[in-house]
């Protein structure tokens, strides 16, 4: 069974960083797309960035240039750097994943293991 668990979250000033981690376990194959996902209080969920196959490699246009997403497979852990945040930002974050091939990372309806979340405040 695939679990995932998030952490890192917390609250910070605008223009501050924060890294959120994603501890992986349970994959039973090495085809799978894994990713962050973000949800405001009254919003759809969204996709901010994931890795899919074949090296690719998503960021929404909102987070270009701000955050960047990396992996240790030793660790078999996602991270998502953040840096000059926005009360935009603001959401509870999920890192999620699916196994198989031929799955747009960024989808979120197609994820099928999601874990339970880790909540960012950019306020002053």
């Amino acid at each position: 069974q695939v679990q995932l668990v998030e952490s890192g979250g917390g609250l910070v000033q605008p223009g501050g960083s924060l890294r959120l981690s994603c501890a992986a376990s349970g994959f039973s194959s090495d085809e799978y797309v894994i990713g962050w996902f973000r949800q405001a209080p009254g919003k759809e969920r969204e996709a901010v960035s994931c890795f899919g196959h074949e090296g690719y490699t998503f960021y929404a246009n909102s987070v270009k240039g701000r955050f960047t997403i990396s992996r240790d497979n030793a660790k078999n852990t996602l991270y998502l750097q953040m840096n000059s945040l926005k009360p935009e930002d603001t959401a509870t974050y999920y890192c999620a994943t699916t196994l198989g091939t031929g799955v747009w990372c960024a989808n979120y309806h197609a994820m099928k293991y999601w874990g339970k979340g880790t909540l960012v405040t950019v306020s002053s």
